[in-house]
Parts: C-alpha cells; structure tokens; sequence
C-alpha cells in the first residue's frame, strides 16, 4: 500500500456497501484489525462507520455492531430508515446515509492529508475528485474479485489507490473470540447480531 506514516488521515466506512462485498467474499470483518489495518500506515485521525438504523422495532439486528464500534474508536452516524411497499405488495425499509457520508468527508479536508472511502458505490466518484481538487488523496476499499464486482468502475478509476477486500482479507478477517459482534446474514433471526440493507 502507498502510504505515508505522517500522512494525517481519515476513514469513512459505507456499512450497508461493506457489508454486502464482504458477504460477496464470504470475509466477516473484524473492525479492529481493519482500522488497525490503516493506523499502521497513516495517523488516523478520524474513523467514522455509516448506516441506518430502524427507531421503530424492540430490537435492531445492526445495533450490537454499532454500540460496540462507538465504544472502540469509531464514530458511528446514524439515520432513520424509512418504510415503504414495494410493486408486489411488501414492506421494505431503506436508509440511505450517502450524503452525511459525502457532507462529512468536505468538512475534514483542511485538516486530513489522506480520505479512505470504504465503499464500491460509484455515485461517490464525484466526492472523490472534489477530494482530490482540495490536494487530498483518496483510497477507495471495496472488490473486484465478486461476482458481480463490488466496485463501481468509474469509483475505481477515480481514485488515487483501490484497495481489493480479498488482497486484506487475512489482515481483517474475524477469528472466533474476536473483535466485534459476529457479522450474520439480514435474515438470520432477530435475537443475533447482524447488518442488513442493500448496496445503492
């Protein structure tokens, strides 16, 4: 990786985008070995994880993964999801935090030398050029080695470094007695930790 340890940085995880490429992958994630990942390589200054969260149910399959992050280094931003029926009659909820994620990036220029998006959607390929206008280099981490490809092409192409999941996966990869709730499939069952949503 093409680092520099005074490089002063900053990462911005896509929960709901991380989550569907390592479950593509077949990786659960430790969150702690990934910052760690970064912190070897550059002063992060922030680490910030984005998702959406549902206020209106006893129990939030996502919750367990955000209390701990917020005790262990991350910031943690949060958004409603909202509810709506889809064209064959079901309910579904969708929370989309792209633009606190985009809004937040802006507002650490000035004092970061190095952004890490941890994302493949390409609607930030547009975040990542303004970044890069300020004199900001950015490293975007996602996959290629899925099928499909989690990574958004122009997002990619975009960026000053592209990190592929599975060339870290054995730096990140979640042992049993490790760091952070178990990862699990959306419709694992309610009373176990897990994250759920769908790539943008």
């Amino acid at each position: 990786m093409i680092f520099s340890p005074n490089e002063r940085g900053a990462i911005f995880i896509d929960g709901t985008n991380l989550f569907a490429a390592a479950r593509a992958l077949e990786l659960d994630i430790d969150y702690k070995k990934l910052l760690g990942v970064f912190e070897r390589r550059m002063m992060v200054k922030r680490a910030l994880y984005y998702t959406a969260l549902s206020d209106d149910q006893d129990y939030s399959p996502v919750r367990p993964l955000v209390d701990w992050l917020d005790y262990n280094g991350f910031t943690v931003v949060t958004k409603p999801t909202k509810e709506f029926t889809d064209i064959h009659g079901r309910k579904k909820q969708k929370g989309n935090v792209d633009v606190e994620l985009a809004v937040d990036v802006m507002e650490v220029l000035e004092r970061v030398d190095h952004i890490v998006i941890v994302s493949g959607n390409g609607d930030f390929r547009r975040l990542v050029e303004a970044a890069q206008n300020k004199c900001c280099r950015v490293t975007v981490v996602s996959t290629l080695k899925s099928d499909p490809p989690m990574i958004a092409d122009e997002l990619r192409r975009q960026a000053d470094l592209f990190i592929d999941l599975a060339d870290i996966a054995d730096e990140i990869r979640r042992n049993n007695g490790s760091h952070a709730p178990e990862q699990k499939s959306p419709d694992a069952p309610a009373r176990v930790p897990a994250i759920s949503g769908a790539v943008d």
